[in-house]
Parts: C-alpha cells; structure tokens; sequence
C-alpha cells in the first residue's frame, strides 16, 4: 500500500504548495478527538496502541533541537488571526512521528472484548517480531534522517509532514511498516494497514469550525507561516520506534517491559 520512494517525494511536495492549502482548507472539520467542556477544549476519549518514535518529552538530545523548533513554529501558528476555538494544540511533550499505526478506538475496545488478553499478547507479539527483525536488520553506513518538509492541511489537523535524506532512509521505514502489517500473530490480533505513510508531526487539531470562516484567507495565512518556515528546516532522526498506548492524543505511555527495537 505505501508509496514507493519518489511517489512519495512528489506527493508531500504537493501537499504543501498553496493550491493544495486552498483546496483542502473547503474540507477542514470539527475533530472529535478534542471536546468542548464548559469553553474550553478537552482530550476526548480514544484510545489504542501506536509505534512511535519517543515523544518530545523523552526524546535523547539527538532531535531536541528538532521538537524545539517545531514548539517555535506552533506558537506561530496559535498566533494566527483566527477563532481562538479553531486550533486546538496537542502538548509539545506529545510530539512525535508515528512509524505505524496499531488500532485505535472502536477497533480496539472490540479487539479487547473478544480477546481478554489482547493487552498482553499484543506487546509479546512485538517483543517476539523486534528480536527477529533486529536480527536481520542490514549494516548501515549512515544513520536514518529526515527533513522536515513543511506545513500540510489534513481535515481535521494540521502537521507537519518529513521527508526523507536519501531512498535509503525511507526504504529503510517502507520494510519495517511491511514487516508489521504482513505478520500473521499481528493480523490475528486484529491489526491492518489503513493509510499510506505520510510521516509527519500533528501540531494541532480543529476545534470549532465556524460557518463564517473565511477558508481562503486561513489558507493564504497557512501558505505565508510555511514559505517563512522553509527557511529553517530542522533534521530528524529515527533511532528507535517504541510500542506506546494512548488514552487521547495527548499522551503516550508504555510499560518498562514493552519493546523497544533501535534501529
């Protein structure tokens, strides 16, 4: 399902070109991932199991500079002339990339009810397929880094989208999210593969979505934050991928004894 290398490249450099703003700012809608509670807005319920690299908060200091930066250009963004009520920002001690997907919400909660010990057979299942993996993981010359891109428009959140340094790095990825989706004890457990990769970081979700927001004037302000961010484009580097569970997009926690594989 995933792209190869230089679709890739050409579909996130479309993404964040201002007629893709345009277009996808007539879409934008209220995300249910964040509630309204007496004024303000409040992490819904949703939860699920993700592999991300560490959160921001955890992060070695290989890619502070990085979430530093990103925590700059997200108070740009909250800063935009808009409804305060739009944009709903996700702590910066939550940033991170999301290598794949598990499950989520509905899927889970089902997952759970028809099988008691999901929650302990999901991380032994992994801990089984990272000792494999790692196993067979081939000799690199050069670390696996990424570029942020720039600023994308998803309909209910806005990110920032990464590319990678060379094939290498992304074919690097590609064979790990493959590994994962294509692993029998996983499909079992009710995991598959619903997006393409798009490797990114979510800054913020919509909140209140207006019906006299002026979409092509948020879209212009969108274009004018992105070109000024092109010129200070930080680097990112996936070291390690982590099993993390997740109560809301909030927060993402593991266990001592969930598995880690380094890459």
């Amino acid at each position: 399902m995933d792209d190869n290398y230089q679709t890739y490249l050409n579909r996130l450099a479309r993404l964040t070109l201002p007629e893709a703003y345009r277009s996808q700012a007539q879409h934008i809608q209220e995300s249910s991932k964040f509630q309204p509670n007496s004024g303000l807005r409040e992490a819904a319920s949703f939860p699920g199991y993700t592999l991300i690299t560490p959160p921001a908060a955890e992060e070695e200091s290989e890619n502070s500079a990085f979430y530093a930066k990103l925590q700059t250009y997200q108070q740009e963004l909250l800063q935009l002339p808009v409804n305060r009520n739009l944009i709903i920002p996700v702590p910066p001690a939550s940033f991170h990339v999301t290598l794949a997907d598990l499950i989520w919400d509905h899927a889970y909660l089902d997952a759970r009810e028809k099988n008691p010990k999901f929650d302990e057979e999901l991380p032994s299942c992994l801990a089984e397929m990272f000792q494999q993996y790692q196993q067979l993981m081939t000799n690199r010359s050069h670390p696996i880094k990424w570029q942020m891109l720039g600023l994308i428009l998803m309909p209910r959140a806005i990110a920032v989208c990464l590319v990678p340094q060379d094939e290498s790095c992304y074919e690097e990825i590609i064979k790990f999210r493959r590994t994962i989706y294509q692993n029998p004890k996983l499909i079992a457990l009710g995991i598959e593969q619903h997006y393409h990769f798009t490797a990114h970081v979510t800054l913020a979700y919509f909140g209140e979505v207006s019906s006299d927001l002026d979409r092509t004037s948020f879209s212009t302000k969108l274009s004018e934050l992105n070109e000024k961010w092109l010129f200070n484009l930080p680097e990112f580097s996936i070291n390690r991928v982590e099993l993390r569970k997740f109560d809301n997009m909030t927060h993402y926690y593991r266990e001592p004894d969930w598995p880690i594989l380094d890459f």
